[in-house]
């Protein structure tokens, strides 16, 4: 069992997970799944669509016929990351496609990786699948290839992502997602219920709702059945756990008005959805938020924030950050740290400015020196723990519903409804967890606390 660093990206999905052996005759596809729960969901998909086909997936390059990279292009850092990746598939197997948000940017791709087989954009699943199709011919048998009602996932079977939408309508000036996935597109809300249905019946414990703005889901609907259909969404996804314990948890929620009515559902023990609200408030400082072309109205959020704990005192906030943004001043970032400490955010995350190329932010003046948004970033994350650090030492004595994510020689890796995998913490089990398995509910008592992790031992 490990601690958290205290430095997770929250940009980053889980570590895939590949279990099922091939066998001998069957073509192998690799896969490298990089970027945000998002961009996993596409991965998903892709391999559900080769699977049914007959393809087996290869956990790694020597043990396939080719090899789909599906890469990030959030920050020019993540960019790099996805050319190193790409490179790495190239010299280990020799036959690469790519796809994903960084492949909105094919030719330089191809400027620095020439020998690629394919370049498609993200979910472009039909494109993914031809070039495979053309690298590596499929060979199904219709009596061995059965395909569970799921799909191929890459997370463990006690949670799953559930993407909602795809798009983004803001125009935030640091961000080109908008650019590489197009405008707001929101699933079927039967679509959305009909997953979320089978993903329960396979085991599923915990659905992760996802999107690039989960509170404006529907609002792209020219005949929506009310004025934020999220709302109708909670309230049926959270009527799934009525028969069995699921948790539901909102990821990327915009501070909307009508988010105030999400609070009640968290509040109210029946309801599967999550007493968990992740809000990228980005900034705090109205001079940045408006440099940044986001809504301006911090003070206004720090009302909401009481107001939703009255409603929900339980509620747990997780947010994201950007120090060093271009024009930032001292006195900006000192308001963003006084902001914070009125706040008290349970969980937040915090990104060093990066230009990423096509953002409108490049052009802005006076951008931040790199020591100075260093030395910003360690002062926040400081500010942050200290509030994490006091948050959870406040839990020692209380009992909390866990769920376990691994078990390990050594003790159970578990999370409160507090935290979401891999981006918050964890609560640890060192004692009597040998019974234990992944997907297990149980009851801890808190009895020792961490920076941003827990331990405790089971009620029964």
């Amino acid at each position: 069992m490990a601690q958290n660093p205290p430095n997770l990206r929250p940009d980053l999905a889980p570590k895939l997970k590949l279990a099922e052996a091939p066998r001998d005759d069957q073509p192998k596809i690799g896969m490298v799944s990089l970027g945000c729960p998002k961009a996993l969901v596409d991965s998903e998909r892709i391999l559900t669509r080769l699977r049914a086909e007959g393809y087996a997936i290869s956990p790694d390059y020597a043990g396939a016929e080719a090899v789909i990279v599906n890469t990030c292009g959030f920050l020019d850092s993540a960019k790099a990351e996805s050319l190193d990746a790409i490179g790495e598939a190239l010299k280990e197997n020799g036959k690469v496609i790519v796809t994903g948000c960084l492949g909105a940017e094919p030719d330089y791709i191809r400027e620095h990786h020439p020998a690629i087989l394919a370049v498609t954009g993200p979910h472009q699943y039909e494109q993914v699948l031809d070039a495979v199709h053309m690298a590596v011919p499929p060979s199904p048998d219709p009596f061995i290839d059965l395909l569970p009602a799921t799909g191929v996932t890459l997370t463990p079977r006690h949670y799953s992502y559930l993407k909602i939408s795809e798009g983004c309508n803001h125009k935030c000036k640091f961000c080109i997602i908008p650019d590489m996935r197009g405008r707001l597109a929101s699933r079927p809300q039967k679509a959305v219920i009909r997953e979320a249905e089978k993903l329960v019946e396979a085991g599923v414990r915990e659905l992760l709702v996802i999107s690039q703005d989960t509170s404006a889901y529907g609002t792209d609907w020219k005949d929506r059945p009310s004025k934020a259909p999220i709302l109708d969404l909670a309230r049926e996804l959270g009527q799934l756990g009525a028969q069995k314990d699921l948790w539901v948890r909102l990821h990327y929620v915009y501070p909307y008005p009508h988010v105030r009515e999400l609070i009640p559902l968290m509040a109210d023990p029946a309801n599967a959805i999550l007493p968990y609200l992740d809000i990228p408030f980005q900034h705090a400082h109205p001079d940045t938020l408006k440099r940044m072309a986001r809504p301006a109205a911090a003070s206004r959020t720090l009302d909401e924030i009481r107001a939703w704990r009255t409603d929900c005192p339980d509620i747990t906030l997780r947010s994201t950050f950007i120090v060093g943004y271009p024009g930032e001043t001292e006195a900006e970032f000192q308001h963003l740290l006084d902001w914070l400490d009125e706040a008290q955010l349970d969980r937040v995350g915090c990104f060093q400015y990066e230009n990423v190329d096509g953002a409108r932010s490049n052009a802005l003046p006076d951008h931040v020196a790199p020591e100075v948004k260093q030395d910003r970033w360690d002062r926040f994350m400081e500010k942050a723990q200290a509030i994490s650090e006091a948050k959870l030492a406040a839990k020692v004595g209380t009992t909390l519903q866990v769920i376990v994510d691994e078990v390990e020689d050594d003790g159970a890796t578990c999370r409160t409804t507090a935290d979401a995998p891999e981006i918050d913490g964890n609560l640890f089990i060192d004692e009597g967890f040998e019974g234990l398995k992944a997907g297990d509910m149980v009851d801890v008592l808190v009895d020792e606390a961490g920076e941003y992790d827990l331990w405790g031992r089971m009620t029964s």
